[in-house]
């Protein structure tokens, strides 16, 4: 059984080992950090963000919850967002959902009488079956959650076009990319679903005037 004080041993052997091999690891660490890439994933502790792309301390700016969700109420998120292209300037903004994904099999089930704020945050997913309906009720029941799994990657990232923050850095002149990737937990694979950038129509009901 994992313990917090074992948490705390193995960071000390870890910050032991970075300084035996670069001294001054920390010190340079500390000055600043210049992210490429935003990384909005689940919080799923079987998806650690900079294990599976091999990703080193400061090259991804991470923000994490439940089924990787982008929702235009959740200040948190959105500040996470804007700071993320207005101060760190990333290039890439990636919305990473994975198969096996919790938050979307529960959103496919009733809801619970014991989870009311889960419940609320879930009511997103739901939506996003709502509209994909008809084909992910043809679908057999294992391939429907993982079809709704990427169906929900890929609305999460028309969301990021429809926000004034990814808008108005792209009239800007900031050439961002929006990426929606999935991971399988069976095999650690990513895969791209979606791929938005400057260039792509948005639909005018969701478009910010001049």
């Amino acid at each position: 059984m994992q313990t917090p004080n074992k948490l705390l041993l193995e960071n000390k052997a870890w910050s032991e080992a970075m300084t035996g091999k670069q001294p001054d690891y920390f010190v340079n660490m500390a000055k600043e950090q210049h992210p490429e890439f935003l990384w909005i994933g689940c919080s799923d502790s079987r998806v650690p963000v900079d294990t599976i792309v091999h990703a080193q301390p400061g090259e991804i700016f991470v923000h994490r919850n439940i089924a990787n969700q982008v929702i235009t109420t959740d200040f948190n998120g959105l500040s996470v967002l804007q700071y993320a292209i207005n101060a760190l300037k990333v290039k890439h903004v990636i919305v990473c959902g994975h198969y096996g994904c919790g938050g979307v099999e529960a959103a496919l089930r009733q809801q619970r009488g014991d989870l009311a704020i889960a419940n609320k945050w879930l009511t997103h997913i739901k939506d996003v079956y709502r509209l994909h309906q008809d084909e992910l009720d043809n679908l057999q029941p294992e391939n429907k959650a993982n079809r709704l799994i990427e169906w929900n990657v890929i609305e999460q990232v028309q969301r990021l076009a429809h926000t004034s923050i990814v808008q108005s850095a792209w009239m800007s002149g900031q050439k961002i990319s929006l990426r929606g990737w999935v991971y399988g937990l069976h095999d650690g694979l990513l895969n791209e679903l979606i791929h938005i950038d400057d260039t792509a129509p948005i639909h005018d009901i969701y478009q910010y005037a001049h």
